[in-house]
């Protein structure tokens, strides 16, 4: 929960059973089940209109495929968390949900209390990942950064100053620690931690923890 106010969450599989037992799940929990959907069209439409904090989401869907529908739905509210709930543990679809925008990504094996625990921590920021994959991301991150993006308009644009706590928070973001970790390794909350994030995300103008650690590991911050 995220004070009194239960996570609304939106459960998307082409699989009814299946969708309907996770959907039963997480509500029996305490989240706020706000929508679920069955195909990739029907995802992208429901999502706009009910605005869940988490969109538990399937790659394979019939008629729009789950990483579509994952940038669609990020594109038009950057404030979703996509975790992506897939059978499939291959690198190939690991990475492309990622760039998609998702936030975490985690395999149908998983207990119900791991998808729990997963669902909260979407809804907090951290990156959620199957055991293993995390550190296939990581590397994607450093694959990306070596690959300058082009700034708007063509010219560098000067960087704006961050202080030196959002600094510190952005160096750990890129050595991959999630914000739980940030919090005990700084001895401040996982709030602050939120907080000070989501500050340097509105400073740097991107939008989602994949941009940041690019910027931070073009920088060098990773290696200090």
């Amino acid at each position: 929960m995220t004070g009194t106010t239960p996570i609304r969450v939106m459960v998307v599989d082409d699989h009814p059973m299946w969708r309907d037992a996770v959907a039963r799940d997480l509500s029996e929990s305490g989240f706020e089940v706000v929508a679920t959907a069955g195909d990739g069209d029907q995802a992208v439409r429901r999502a706009k209109a009910a605005g869940p904090d988490v969109l538990v989401l399937d790659l394979n869907l019939p008629g729009k495929p789950g990483v579509q529908v994952c940038k669609e739905v990020v594109a038009a509210d950057p404030a979703v968390r996509v975790l992506v709930l897939s059978a499939s543990g291959e690198h190939a679809d690991v990475l492309e949900a990622v760039k998609s925008g998702a936030t975490g990504y985690l395999l149908k094996s998983a207990s119900t209390e791991e998808l729990r625990d997963a669902v909260r921590r979407t809804a907090d920021g951290d990156p959620v990942f199957t055991p293993g994959l995390a550190g296939l991301v990581l590397g994607e991150y450093r694959r990306l950064a070596s690959e300058p993006a082009v700034p708007a308009g063509g010219e560098e644009q000067k960087a704006p100053r961050l202080t030196e706590r959002e600094t510190e928070v952005l160096r750990l973001v890129a050595k991959g620690l999630s914000y739980k970790q940030i919090a005990e390794r700084l001895v401040i909350s996982h709030r602050t931690v939120q907080n000070h994030v989501q500050n340097t995300l509105g400073k740097l103008q991107l939008h989602n923890r994949v941009e940041l650690v690019r910027y931070a590991i073009e920088r060098g911050l990773d290696d200090e």
